[in-house]
């Protein structure tokens, strides 16, 4: 959100300037703050909460996530999942296993004030409990063309070269950049203290559930002593959301356990035409609206893009007139479209796919072994599912033969597929 306000206090010519300002501490600040510290410049790193700080997220780390991990990091994991329980609306379930390790499961108020430590470890400078009110490219609170003012909410102003908005998915700095959005959905997550008796059944083990609704799912991760159990699905549905969530818990047996955290939250994902920059100012994880439209994946997505601004804006901060900040914007979002941009396109087929077909995929990765190990590749990072569909002929095939097949709006999740499912599964 742009404040344009005439009444801000002019700026001090003697207020310091920092070379970055990052604005929100979760994976993708943290990760666009330590790759601008670790380059030498001097970074300041915002956030409104104190940390650590509970967030609502299932916390799998995939593979694509540990790659982009900065070096050395102690990932705190809190259990290696080795096999996974697919199910159909809690039916036609089927368990697959894997040797190795598919993903590891995380807390993320552990594994967010890991990141924050490493990027204060680069030299990163942190403050926390302040809230941004908004950004000023141009007015009385900015000395010159090279500065962006960072407006806090008791009326203080932070100066730099290049600001990086990662305030999440309602972010401010992506008002201000003019993020345009168009996928929303609304997440619903319990955690679940357990006994050992029930913990012990799940150890390495997690479900996913393809629900109800069109696009919705659901899931359950193990993390010692809690079960962290949440569904997914459009907004809009929030009654049926509620529902979902209830009568999962219920078939898993959990509905006597009292959960120790109950929240929910919104997911929202970039159009294609979106911007993710204005001036100096860059954007990236979720306040960017960068995430996977299908499985709504945000971990990677954040870490990867976090990374890609902190280096990129480093380059901006250098910039010595607004032609040269623009050229280092642009190459910022070339970037990111290269990579994660091609990844969300792949993920949207999919989930036009999904929200049609449920059962044909069900059915494909519970009894097709091509496509369980293409999941299993995926998700411990030796490949990735637009690689996949890249280079695998017949999975490019498919997914084209799929696309077809969805097109003219087959209804959605009919009682055929859950049949066509059982057929092959149960």
């Amino acid at each position: 959100m742009s404040s344009e306000n005439s009444s801000e206090k002019p700026a001090d010519e003697s207020s310091e300037v920092w070379d970055v300002v990052v604005v929100g501490a979760g994976p993708a600040g943290a990760s666009a703050a330590y790759a601008a510290a670790v380059a030498g410049r001097r970074v300041l790193l915002l956030e409104k909460a104190e940390l650590p700080r509970y967030k609502t997220c299932g916390g799998g780390i995939i593979g694509l996530s540990r790659d982009a991990l900065p070096p050395g990091f102690d990932l705190p994991l809190r259990d290696r999942v080795h096999a996974v329980t697919f199910s159909l609306d809690g039916r036609f379930a089927r368990t697959r296993r894997s040797r190795r390790m598919l993903f590891g499961l995380i807390n993320r108020p552990e594994f967010d004030q890991g990141l924050v430590e490493s990027a204060l470890k680069a030299g990163a400078e942190l403050r926390t409990g302040v809230t941004v009110s908004g950004v000023e490219q141009h007015g009385r609170a900015v000395p010159d063309r090279r500065t962006v003012a960072v407006q806090l909410s008791g009326g203080e102003t932070v100066l730099a070269h290049a600001v990086i908005g990662a305030d999440g998915s309602a972010s401010r700095i992506g008002g201000h950049v003019g993020v345009k959005l168009d996928q929303v959905d609304l997440g619903l997550e319990a955690e679940i203290p357990v006994p050992d008796s029930v913990a012990e059944d799940w150890a390495g083990r997690v479900q996913i559930d393809w629900g109800p609704m069109p696009g919705s799912y659901g899931w359950v991760f193990p993390k010692g002593d809690t079960l962290t159990v949440g569904v997914i699905s459009a907004r809009g549905e929030g009654a049926a959301t509620k529902r979902y969530l209830d009568d999962f818990v219920a078939r898993l047996g959990l509905a006597g356990f009292e959960p120790r955290i109950s929240s929910g939250h919104l997911t929202r994902c970039r159009s294609d035409d979106s911007p993710l920059s204005r001036g100096r100012v860059l954007v990236c994880g979720d306040a960017a609206g960068l995430l996977e439209p299908w499985t709504r994946e945000g971990i990677s997505f954040a870490l990867r893009s976090g990374r890609l601004a902190g280096e990129w804006a480093v380059r901006i901060a250098e910039s010595q007139d607004a032609v040269d900040a623009r050229r280092q914007a642009l190459n910022y979002a070339f970037a990111v479209k290269a990579g994660l941009g091609v990844e969300m396109s792949i993920g949207r087929r999919m989930l036009t796919v999904f929200e049609r077909r449920p059962g044909l995929l069900h059915a494909a990765i519970t009894g097709f072994r091509p496509a369980w190990n293409a999941f299993a590749r995926i998700t411990r990072g030796s490949s990735s599912l637009t690689e996949i569909v890249r280079t695998h002929p017949m999975a490019r095939r498919a997914l084209s033969a799929l696309d077809r097949r969805t097109e003219g709006g087959a209804s959605a999740r009919g009682g055929g597929e859950r049949d066509e499912a059982g057929a092959v599964t149960s």
